[in-house]
Protein backbone atom coordinates (compact mmCIF):
# COMPACT_ATOMS: atom_id res chain seq x y z
CA UNK A 1 0.00 0.00 0.00
CA UNK A 2 1.55 3.32 -1.02
CA UNK A 3 1.26 6.45 1.00
CA UNK A 4 -1.00 7.94 -1.63
CA UNK A 5 -3.38 4.98 -1.44
CA UNK A 6 -3.57 4.82 2.35
CA UNK A 7 -6.78 6.00 4.07
CA UNK A 8 -6.45 9.37 5.70
CA UNK A 9 -7.58 8.00 9.08
CA UNK A 10 -4.69 6.04 10.69
CA UNK A 11 -7.22 3.87 12.52
CA UNK A 12 -8.18 2.37 9.16
CA UNK A 13 -4.68 1.17 8.31
CA UNK A 14 -3.05 0.35 11.65
CA UNK A 15 -4.09 -3.27 11.32
CA UNK A 16 -2.80 -3.70 7.77
CA UNK A 17 0.99 -4.16 7.65
CA UNK A 18 3.46 -6.54 6.09
CA UNK A 19 6.15 -8.60 7.74
CA UNK A 20 9.58 -9.30 6.35
CA UNK A 21 8.23 -12.10 4.18
CA UNK A 22 5.65 -9.80 2.64
CA UNK A 23 2.75 -11.49 4.48
CA UNK A 24 -0.11 -9.45 5.83
CA UNK A 25 -0.11 -9.27 9.63
CA UNK A 26 -2.50 -7.86 12.20
CA UNK A 27 -1.24 -5.08 14.46
CA UNK A 28 -2.86 -4.73 17.86
CA UNK A 29 -4.99 -1.62 18.34
CA UNK A 30 -3.80 -0.45 21.76
CA UNK A 31 -6.68 1.98 22.12
CA UNK A 32 -9.11 -0.90 21.70
CA UNK A 33 -7.18 -3.03 24.22
CA UNK A 34 -7.61 -0.37 26.92
CA UNK A 35 -11.12 0.51 25.77
CA UNK A 36 -10.45 4.23 25.20
CA UNK A 37 -10.93 6.64 22.32
CA UNK A 38 -8.01 7.77 20.21
CA UNK A 39 -8.42 11.24 21.70
CA UNK A 40 -8.21 9.96 25.30
CA UNK A 41 -6.20 12.06 27.75
CA UNK A 42 -3.27 10.73 29.80
CA UNK A 43 -5.50 10.46 32.88
CA UNK A 44 -8.16 8.53 30.95
CA UNK A 45 -5.53 6.13 29.63
CA UNK A 46 -4.09 5.63 33.11
CA UNK A 47 -7.53 4.97 34.63
CA UNK A 48 -8.37 2.53 31.85
CA UNK A 49 -5.07 0.73 32.36
CA UNK A 50 -5.63 0.36 36.11
CA UNK A 51 -9.12 -1.01 35.47
CA UNK A 52 -8.04 -3.51 32.80
CA UNK A 53 -4.91 -4.63 34.69
CA UNK A 54 -7.04 -5.44 37.74
CA UNK A 55 -9.56 -7.25 35.58
CA UNK A 56 -7.01 -9.50 33.87
CA UNK A 57 -4.36 -9.83 36.60
CA UNK A 58 -3.42 -13.54 36.74
CA UNK A 59 -3.60 -13.54 40.55
CA UNK A 60 -7.18 -12.29 40.35
CA UNK A 61 -8.65 -13.49 37.05
CA UNK A 62 -6.60 -16.69 36.83
CA UNK A 63 -3.45 -17.86 35.02
CA UNK A 64 -5.35 -18.28 31.75
CA UNK A 65 -5.50 -14.46 31.46
CA UNK A 66 -1.71 -13.98 31.62
CA UNK A 67 -1.44 -13.26 27.87
CA UNK A 68 -4.28 -10.76 28.07
CA UNK A 69 -2.60 -9.09 31.05
CA UNK A 70 0.64 -8.76 29.06
CA UNK A 71 -1.32 -7.26 26.17
CA UNK A 72 -2.81 -4.63 28.51
CA UNK A 73 0.66 -3.77 29.83
CA UNK A 74 2.04 -3.45 26.31
CA UNK A 75 -0.81 -1.14 25.35
CA UNK A 76 -0.20 1.08 28.37
CA UNK A 77 3.55 1.16 27.74
CA UNK A 78 2.90 2.59 24.28
CA UNK A 79 0.02 4.96 24.99
CA UNK A 80 1.51 6.37 28.20
CA UNK A 81 4.68 7.42 26.39
CA UNK A 82 4.05 10.54 24.24
CA UNK A 83 6.70 9.62 21.66
CA UNK A 84 5.58 6.01 21.35
CA UNK A 85 1.95 7.10 21.14
CA UNK A 86 2.85 9.54 18.40
CA UNK A 87 4.55 6.73 16.50
CA UNK A 88 1.53 4.47 16.94
CA UNK A 89 -0.83 7.21 15.75
CA UNK A 90 1.40 7.54 12.71
CA UNK A 91 0.99 3.85 11.91
CA UNK A 92 4.11 2.46 13.64
CA UNK A 93 3.95 -0.08 16.45
CA UNK A 94 6.87 0.67 18.81
CA UNK A 95 6.64 -2.87 20.18
CA UNK A 96 6.99 -4.38 16.73
CA UNK A 97 10.59 -5.25 15.78
CA UNK A 98 9.58 -4.32 12.25
CA UNK A 99 8.35 -0.90 13.38
CA UNK A 100 10.71 0.93 11.09
CA UNK A 101 9.21 -0.79 8.10
CA UNK A 102 5.73 0.43 8.87
CA UNK A 103 6.88 3.90 9.72
CA UNK A 104 7.08 5.35 6.29
CA UNK A 105 10.79 4.93 5.46
CA UNK A 106 12.17 8.02 3.76
CA UNK A 107 10.59 11.42 4.24
CA UNK A 108 9.28 12.29 0.85
CA UNK A 109 6.73 9.74 -0.19
CA UNK A 110 8.66 6.46 -0.43
CA UNK A 111 6.62 4.66 2.19
CA UNK A 112 6.83 1.27 0.55
CA UNK A 113 10.62 1.48 0.29
CA UNK A 114 10.76 0.78 4.02
CA UNK A 115 8.99 -2.54 3.43
CA UNK A 116 11.51 -3.45 0.78
CA UNK A 117 14.57 -2.52 2.81
CA UNK A 118 13.22 -4.38 5.84
CA UNK A 119 13.70 -7.61 3.95
CA UNK A 120 17.43 -6.96 4.01
CA UNK A 121 18.02 -4.98 7.20
CA UNK A 122 16.05 -6.96 9.78
CA UNK A 123 13.09 -4.60 10.01
CA UNK A 124 14.67 -1.52 11.61
CA UNK A 125 15.34 0.58 8.52
CA UNK A 126 14.00 4.03 7.96
CA UNK A 127 13.17 7.16 9.86
CA UNK A 128 11.93 5.43 13.02
CA UNK A 129 13.54 6.95 16.10
CA UNK A 130 12.82 4.14 18.56
CA UNK A 131 10.05 6.08 20.31
CA UNK A 132 12.29 7.64 22.96
CA UNK A 133 13.72 6.14 26.15
CA UNK A 134 11.72 3.69 28.22
CA UNK A 135 10.90 5.15 31.66
CA UNK A 136 12.49 3.34 34.58
CA UNK A 137 9.42 4.07 36.67
CA UNK A 138 6.79 1.39 36.09
CA UNK A 139 3.44 0.83 37.87
CA UNK A 140 3.24 -2.03 40.35
CA UNK A 141 0.94 -5.02 40.09
CA UNK A 142 -2.12 -5.70 42.23
CA UNK A 143 -1.95 -8.16 45.14
CA UNK A 144 -4.48 -10.58 46.59
CA UNK A 145 -4.92 -11.67 50.22
CA UNK A 146 -7.51 -13.43 52.39
CA UNK A 147 -8.85 -12.26 55.76
CA UNK A 148 -10.80 -14.61 58.05
CA UNK A 149 -13.17 -12.90 60.49
CA UNK A 150 -15.76 -14.03 63.03
CA UNK A 151 -19.49 -13.51 62.69
CA UNK A 152 -19.58 -10.69 65.25
CA UNK A 153 -17.14 -8.67 63.13
CA UNK A 154 -19.42 -9.16 60.13
CA UNK A 155 -22.39 -7.94 62.20
CA UNK A 156 -20.84 -4.73 63.54
CA UNK A 157 -17.77 -4.17 61.35
CA UNK A 158 -14.22 -3.77 62.64
CA UNK A 159 -10.60 -3.58 61.56
CA UNK A 160 -8.72 -6.78 60.81
CA UNK A 161 -5.19 -7.30 59.53
CA UNK A 162 -3.66 -9.33 56.73
CA UNK A 163 0.00 -10.16 56.21
CA UNK A 164 1.23 -9.88 52.63
CA UNK A 165 4.61 -10.56 51.08
CA UNK A 166 5.22 -8.36 48.06
CA UNK A 167 7.47 -5.64 46.71
CA UNK A 168 7.77 -2.48 48.79
CA UNK A 169 9.66 0.76 48.39
CA UNK A 170 13.39 0.51 49.07
CA UNK A 171 13.95 2.79 52.04
CA UNK A 172 17.70 3.06 51.45
CA UNK A 173 17.35 4.78 48.08
CA UNK A 174 13.71 5.99 48.35
CA UNK A 175 12.91 4.19 45.11
CA UNK A 176 15.56 5.82 42.91
CA UNK A 177 17.67 2.68 42.63
CA UNK A 178 20.83 4.74 43.18
CA UNK A 179 23.21 4.89 46.09
CA UNK A 180 22.73 7.87 48.37
CA UNK A 181 24.17 11.03 46.89
CA UNK A 182 24.10 9.72 43.32
CA UNK A 183 21.63 9.77 40.47
CA UNK A 184 21.27 8.20 37.02
CA UNK A 185 23.57 9.63 34.37
CA UNK A 186 22.99 10.01 30.66
CA UNK A 187 23.98 6.99 28.63
CA UNK A 188 27.14 7.86 26.68
CA UNK A 189 26.25 5.46 23.88
CA UNK A 190 22.77 6.72 22.98
CA UNK A 191 23.09 10.17 24.59
CA UNK A 192 19.82 9.73 26.44
CA UNK A 193 17.77 8.70 23.39
CA UNK A 194 17.22 5.15 24.58
CA UNK A 195 17.99 3.73 21.14
CA UNK A 196 21.07 3.40 19.01
CA UNK A 197 21.67 3.41 15.29
CA UNK A 198 24.12 1.23 13.47
CA UNK A 199 25.12 0.66 9.88
CA UNK A 200 24.58 -2.76 8.35
CA UNK A 201 25.64 -4.04 4.96
CA UNK A 202 22.94 -5.30 2.64
CA UNK A 203 22.77 -6.28 -0.99
CA UNK A 204 21.47 -2.77 -1.62
CA UNK A 205 24.38 -1.17 0.15
CA UNK A 206 24.85 0.19 3.64
CA UNK A 207 21.68 0.79 5.63
CA UNK A 208 21.01 2.49 8.98
CA UNK A 209 19.08 0.45 11.59
CA UNK A 210 17.59 1.51 14.93
CA UNK A 211 17.33 -0.64 18.05
CA UNK A 212 17.17 -0.18 21.85
CA UNK A 213 20.50 0.79 23.30
CA UNK A 214 22.20 -2.29 24.73
CA UNK A 215 24.14 -0.38 27.35
CA UNK A 216 21.19 1.34 29.04
CA UNK A 217 18.55 -1.21 27.90
CA UNK A 218 16.55 1.54 26.29
CA UNK A 219 16.22 3.75 29.39
CA UNK A 220 18.52 6.51 28.16
CA UNK A 221 20.24 6.65 31.55
CA UNK A 222 22.68 4.46 33.46
CA UNK A 223 22.75 3.79 37.18
CA UNK A 224 26.50 3.70 37.71
CA UNK A 225 26.23 3.11 41.45
CA UNK A 226 23.11 1.05 42.10
CA UNK A 227 21.66 0.80 45.58
CA UNK A 228 23.09 -2.36 47.20
CA UNK A 229 19.75 -3.14 48.86
CA UNK A 230 17.56 -3.20 45.75
CA UNK A 231 20.25 -3.56 43.06
CA UNK A 232 18.94 -0.55 41.19
CA UNK A 233 15.25 -1.55 41.07
CA UNK A 234 14.03 0.85 43.74
CA UNK A 235 12.03 -1.84 45.51
CA UNK A 236 12.64 -4.87 47.68
CA UNK A 237 10.63 -7.87 48.82
CA UNK A 238 8.95 -7.08 52.14
CA UNK A 239 6.32 -8.53 54.46
CA UNK A 240 3.70 -6.02 55.55
CA UNK A 241 0.85 -6.13 58.05
CA UNK A 242 -2.00 -4.23 56.41
CA UNK A 243 -5.08 -3.04 58.29
CA UNK A 244 -8.38 -3.78 56.57
CA UNK A 245 -11.53 -1.86 57.50
CA UNK A 246 -14.31 -4.47 57.41
CA UNK A 247 -17.71 -2.81 56.85
CA UNK A 248 -20.65 -3.81 59.02
CA UNK A 249 -22.92 -6.24 57.20
CA UNK A 250 -20.20 -7.65 54.94
CA UNK A 251 -21.09 -10.98 53.38
CA UNK A 252 -18.97 -14.08 53.12
CA UNK A 253 -16.62 -14.19 50.08
CA UNK A 254 -16.83 -10.43 49.61
CA UNK A 255 -13.75 -8.93 47.91
CA UNK A 256 -12.57 -5.59 49.29
CA UNK A 257 -10.25 -3.22 47.42
CA UNK A 258 -7.52 -1.22 49.14
CA UNK A 259 -6.14 1.37 46.72
CA UNK A 260 -2.35 1.57 46.34
CA UNK A 261 -1.69 -1.13 48.95
CA UNK A 262 -0.40 -3.71 46.49
CA UNK A 263 2.97 -4.18 44.86
CA UNK A 264 5.16 -1.07 44.55
CA UNK A 265 6.33 -0.43 41.00
CA UNK A 266 9.96 -0.31 39.92
CA UNK A 267 11.94 2.83 40.66
CA UNK A 268 9.21 4.56 42.60
CA UNK A 269 6.31 3.53 40.36
CA UNK A 270 2.79 3.85 41.72
CA UNK A 271 1.71 0.84 43.78
CA UNK A 272 -1.02 -1.46 42.61
CA UNK A 273 -4.13 -2.22 44.63
CA UNK A 274 -4.61 -4.86 47.30
CA UNK A 275 -7.68 -7.07 47.04
CA UNK A 276 -8.81 -8.84 50.21
CA UNK A 277 -11.25 -11.76 50.13
CA UNK A 278 -13.37 -11.94 53.30
CA UNK A 279 -14.05 -15.35 54.82
CA UNK A 280 -16.48 -15.56 57.78
CA UNK A 281 -15.91 -18.38 60.27
CA UNK A 282 -18.92 -20.45 61.36
CA UNK A 283 -20.25 -19.36 64.76
CA UNK A 284 -21.02 -21.84 67.55
CA UNK A 285 -24.20 -20.04 68.61
CA UNK A 286 -25.70 -18.21 65.65
CA UNK A 287 -26.36 -18.98 62.01
CA UNK A 288 -26.66 -16.18 59.49
CA UNK A 289 -29.39 -16.00 56.85
CA UNK A 290 -29.02 -12.77 54.87
CA UNK A 291 -29.28 -10.08 57.57
CA UNK A 292 -31.07 -12.28 60.12
CA UNK A 293 -29.44 -14.38 62.82
CA UNK A 294 -30.88 -17.72 63.94
CA UNK A 295 -30.31 -19.72 67.11
CA UNK A 296 -31.89 -22.83 68.60
CA UNK A 297 -32.99 -22.89 72.25
CA UNK A 298 -33.66 -26.12 74.10
CA UNK A 299 -36.29 -25.75 76.85
CA UNK A 300 -38.05 -28.21 79.20
CA UNK A 301 -41.57 -29.36 78.41
CA UNK A 302 -43.08 -27.46 81.34
CA UNK A 303 -41.73 -24.13 79.98
CA UNK A 304 -43.28 -24.84 76.61
CA UNK A 305 -46.63 -25.66 78.24
CA UNK A 306 -46.81 -22.86 80.79
CA UNK A 307 -44.59 -20.24 79.16
CA UNK A 308 -41.37 -18.87 80.59
CA UNK A 309 -39.08 -15.86 80.56
CA UNK A 310 -35.44 -16.70 79.91
CA UNK A 311 -32.21 -14.78 79.39
CA UNK A 312 -29.98 -15.52 76.40
CA UNK A 313 -26.57 -14.27 75.25
CA UNK A 314 -26.50 -12.25 72.03
CA UNK A 315 -23.92 -10.11 70.21
CA UNK A 316 -25.58 -7.15 71.97
CA UNK A 317 -25.20 -8.69 75.41
CA UNK A 318 -27.80 -10.54 77.47
CA UNK A 319 -31.39 -10.22 76.24
CA UNK A 320 -34.73 -11.38 77.70
CA UNK A 321 -36.71 -13.87 75.64
CA UNK A 322 -40.37 -14.60 76.40
CA UNK A 323 -41.36 -18.16 75.55
CA UNK A 324 -45.13 -18.08 74.99
CA UNK A 325 -47.34 -20.58 76.83
CA UNK A 326 -48.27 -23.48 74.59
CA UNK A 327 -45.15 -23.22 72.43
CA UNK A 328 -44.77 -26.07 69.97
CA UNK A 329 -41.53 -27.64 68.73
CA UNK A 330 -40.00 -25.53 65.93
CA UNK A 331 -41.96 -22.45 66.97
CA UNK A 332 -39.91 -19.27 66.75
CA UNK A 333 -39.58 -16.15 68.87
CA UNK A 334 -38.20 -13.05 67.13
CA UNK A 335 -36.10 -10.34 68.74
CA UNK A 336 -36.26 -7.30 66.50
CA UNK A 337 -33.17 -5.39 65.35
CA UNK A 338 -30.64 -7.76 66.91
CA UNK A 339 -29.43 -9.26 63.64
CA UNK A 340 -26.81 -8.20 61.11
CA UNK A 341 -26.34 -4.54 60.21
CA UNK A 342 -27.61 -3.69 56.73
CA UNK A 343 -24.62 -3.10 54.49
CA UNK A 344 -26.27 -0.19 52.69
CA UNK A 345 -27.89 1.35 55.79
CA UNK A 346 -25.90 1.35 59.02
CA UNK A 347 -28.97 2.44 61.01
CA UNK A 348 -30.94 -0.71 60.23
CA UNK A 349 -30.42 -4.30 61.27
CA UNK A 350 -31.98 -7.68 60.71
CA UNK A 351 -33.68 -9.74 63.42
CA UNK A 352 -32.60 -12.48 65.80
CA UNK A 353 -34.84 -15.53 65.42
CA UNK A 354 -34.88 -18.07 68.26
CA UNK A 355 -36.13 -21.56 67.36
CA UNK A 356 -37.82 -23.50 70.18
CA UNK A 357 -36.66 -27.06 70.83
CA UNK A 358 -38.79 -28.85 73.47
CA UNK A 359 -37.13 -31.54 75.55
CA UNK A 360 -39.45 -34.49 76.17
CA UNK A 361 -38.43 -36.32 79.37
CA UNK A 362 -37.23 -39.89 78.80
CA UNK A 363 -37.34 -40.98 82.45
CA UNK A 364 -40.29 -40.23 84.73
CA UNK A 365 -40.79 -40.69 88.44
CA UNK A 366 -43.91 -42.46 89.68
CA UNK A 367 -45.61 -39.17 90.45
CA UNK A 368 -44.73 -37.74 87.04
CA UNK A 369 -46.00 -40.84 85.28
CA UNK A 370 -49.26 -40.74 87.26
CA UNK A 371 -49.70 -37.10 86.22
CA UNK A 372 -49.20 -37.83 82.52
CA UNK A 373 -51.51 -40.86 82.71
CA UNK A 374 -54.22 -38.72 84.33
CA UNK A 375 -53.85 -36.24 81.49
CA UNK A 376 -54.18 -39.06 78.97
CA UNK A 377 -57.33 -40.32 80.63
CA UNK A 378 -58.88 -36.86 80.56
CA UNK A 379 -57.97 -35.81 77.03
CA UNK A 380 -56.91 -38.81 74.99
CA UNK A 381 -59.38 -41.51 76.07
CA UNK A 382 -61.41 -41.15 72.87
CA UNK A 383 -58.37 -41.05 70.56
CA UNK A 384 -58.64 -43.95 68.08
CA UNK A 385 -56.14 -42.94 65.40
CA UNK A 386 -53.64 -40.24 64.49
CA UNK A 387 -53.88 -37.78 61.66
CA UNK A 388 -51.29 -38.23 58.90
CA UNK A 389 -50.58 -35.24 56.65
CA UNK A 390 -47.80 -34.20 54.31
CA UNK A 391 -47.38 -31.06 56.37
CA UNK A 392 -49.17 -29.38 59.30
CA UNK A 393 -52.29 -27.51 58.26
CA UNK A 394 -52.26 -23.78 58.89
CA UNK A 395 -54.56 -22.56 61.59
CA UNK A 396 -54.78 -26.02 63.16
CA UNK A 397 -56.30 -26.58 66.56
CA UNK A 398 -54.37 -26.55 69.79
CA UNK A 399 -51.53 -28.99 70.03
CA UNK A 400 -50.57 -31.40 72.77
CA UNK A 401 -48.81 -28.84 74.95
CA UNK A 402 -51.65 -26.35 74.72
CA UNK A 403 -54.09 -29.04 75.83
CA UNK A 404 -51.79 -30.08 78.65
CA UNK A 405 -51.57 -26.49 79.86
CA UNK A 406 -55.38 -26.17 79.87
CA UNK A 407 -55.71 -29.46 81.74
CA UNK A 408 -53.42 -28.37 84.53
CA UNK A 409 -55.16 -25.06 85.15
Amino acid sequence: MTKANRPTDPALWHNDTQNQQGERTTVTDYYEVLGVDRSASEDEIKKAYRKMSRKYHPDIAGPEFEDKFKEVNNAYEVLSDPKKRQMFDAGIDPNDPNAGAAGGGFNGGFADMGDIFNMFTGGAFGGATGGGPTPRTQPGRDALATATIDLKTAVFGDTTHVKINTFGLCQDCAGTGCQKGTQPTQCPDCHGQGYAQRVVRTMLGQMMTTAPCERCEGHGTIIEKPCPSCMGHGRIRVTRNVGVAVPAGVANNTRLRLANQGEVGENGGVAGDLYVDIRIKPDDTFTRDSDDLHCWIRIPMSWAVLGHEIEIDTFDGKQTLDVPAGSQPDDTVTLKDLGVTHLDNKNERGDLVAHIMVEIPKKLSDDERDLIERFGELHDADAQHVSVNSRPASGSKKGFFSKLKDALR
